[in-house]
Formats: structure tokens, C-alpha cells, sequence
């Protein structure tokens, strides 16, 4: 009579012996289960893997291609309104013209605020090397040793990344400069 793993406690209980301990191809047959159950997880979890590998790859292209869609969006009313300046050009006067440059530089600026761009005009403040670059350093009586006296050129953070320094002209220490130098 072949015994049956699930039979032998209950067997044994009415023998009155010991239970046996499970045959050696029993124990084969439950290791063979249990590496064929690995096997199957573990190519299941590879299958899974290689899906969520995949579908990061979809997703970063999707960022890559579409992440400025909010704001190309944002800069249609800038590329509308230089179109109409343009076209309009030829018959306006300077003051029209001054003014309608004014207007498309609201809409960008507006556009750039949204995206998260942020202009970096240091006129008057403390020379920051972290946000700014200097061009030159010039005495400039009564002003601050190492503030900004000039803006060149205006720099630019993204969501508080620089993006460009501001270059700017720095006050010089000396005895013409003015308190704090």
C-alpha cells in the first residue's frame, strides 16, 4: 500500500506509531513543485520588471517630447501679437510701435512666470556670486563697496535653478565708495 503525505498523521494516529517521515521521492516531488513555483515567480517578476522598464521609457520620451507643450502654449499669444506688430509696422508711428512692443514683453514675461522662469534684476542690491557674474567693478561715490550699479544684462532662475547669472557692474571698494566699504 502506497502511503499518501496527507495520510500519514491520520494513519499513524490509528496505528498508534510514530508518523513516518515523508519518502525521498516525495520530498523529491515537493521540491520539484516548489522549484517549478520559483521559476515561474521569478520569470513572472523578470516579465514585470522588463513591462516597468519599459514603460519609464515611454513615459521619460513622453516628458521629452511633450513637457513644454504648457508653455509653447503660453508663448502663441507672444508669436500673435509680433505678427500683428509686423504687419502693422509699416504705418504706425514710434509711440504705437513702443507701445505694442511693451505689450508683447507683459505677454512673454507673463508666459515666463507661469513656466517658472524668474528674472534676476539685482539693480542697487548686494553683489551675490551665486546669481550674478561681474563684467567690471567701477568707483562709484556714495554707493555701497560691492553692490550693483549697473544691470548689463538681467539674469534668470527656473523654479529656483539659475539659469543665467545676471551681469552686472559692481561698486568698487575704496575711499570712494560709500558706507560698509
Amino acid at each position: 500500500m502506497k502511503v499518501m503525505e496527507g495520510d500519514q498523521p491520520a494513519e499513524a494516529a490509528e496505528n498508534g506509531s510514530p508518523p513516518q517521515p515523508p519518502t525521498l521521492e516525495a520530498q523529491l516531488a515537493e521540491a520539484e513543485a516548489k522549484a517549478g513555483q520559483y521559476r515561474s515567480d521569478y520569470l513572472r517578476a523578470i516579465a514585470e520588471l522588463e513591462n516597468v522598464r519599459k514603460r519609464a521609457v515611454r513615459e521619460i520620451d513622453a516628458s521629452r517630447q511633450y513637457g513644454i507643450e504648457k508653455f509653447a502654449g503660453s508663448l502663441l499669444p507672444v508669436v500673435d501679437t509680433l505678427d500683428l506688430a509686423v504687419q502693422s509696422a509699416a504705418g504706425a508711428d514710434v509711440a504705437t510701435l513702443a507701445e505694442g512692443q511693451g505689450a508683447t514683453l507683459r505677454l512673454l514675461l507673463r508666459a515666463f512666470e507661469q513656466a517658472g522662469l524668474v528674472c534676476i534684476d539685482p539693480a542697487g542690491q548686494a553683489f551675490d556670486p551665486a546669481q550674478h557674474e561681474a563684467m567690471a567693478m567701477q568707483p562709484a561715490p556714495g554707493a555701497l563697496a560691492h553692490s550693483v550699479l549697473q544691470v548689463v544684462q538681467k539674469g534668470w532662475m527656473l523654479n529656483g535653478r539659475l539659469l543665467r547669472p545676471a551681469r552686472v557692474i559692481v561698486a568698487a571698494p575704496g575711499p570712494e565708495a560709500g558706507p560698509g566699504g
